[in-house]
């Protein structure tokens, strides 16, 4: 089944769904954009289970392309499924870990039961990687990879994010 794609400009962490992607860094202890909002927004709970993580099975950090959930604290979720996206190289960058970026959350949240998934423009912010290429390859992704999710919502911080997503699933 192909999930329903849903175009959202504004704050992810102000989203209402079973699991929101985080753009984490490897070390799943916070930082700057998405993942620092989420962190903030979430709460203690989210940093105290990513600790766990670190303590645990990710002593080295989550590796890029894959991804693991944690409560979602204090957001309207049930799920913060993280998620590491590639740094962008330049001109011909393997664009195979941020595909994994997606289709790894999609795993994860079909492992969890979630059917609504919200997710970031992956791999775009201090990761650079250039938003009309991000769009094609997130949307051709979560098209092309078996989920029982039944809602995808790409929420997009900013009008030129937006537009690019949309000129992807029009």
């Amino acid at each position: 089944m192909t999930p329903t794609l849903t175009l959202v400009r504004g704050d992810i962490t102000r989203q209402s769904a079973d699991a929101i992607v985080n753009a984490a860094n490897s070390s799943l202890l916070g930082g700057g954009g998405v993942d620092g909002a989420i962190h903030r927004r979430g709460g203690p709970e989210i940093l105290a289970e990513c600790r766990a993580l670190r303590a645990s099975a990710y002593g080295k950090g989550l590796p890029t392309g894959q991804a693991v959930a944690t409560t979602a604290g204090r957001l309207d979720a049930r799920w913060v499924i993280h998620t590491v996206g590639p740094v962008y190289q330049g001109p011909g960058s393997d664009p195979a870990p941020l595909v994994s970026c997606y289709r790894e959350s999609l795993r994860v949240a079909d492992e969890l039961g979630a059917r609504t998934v919200a997710f970031p423009a992956v791999s775009t912010g201090v990761y650079r990687w250039p938003m009309d290429d991000a769009a094609r390859i997130a949307v051709e992704t979560v098209r092309n990879t078996p989920t029982a999710v039944e809602e995808v919502r790409f929420v997009l911080f900013d009008d030129r994010a937006h537009e690019a997503f949309a000129a992807r699933t029009g």
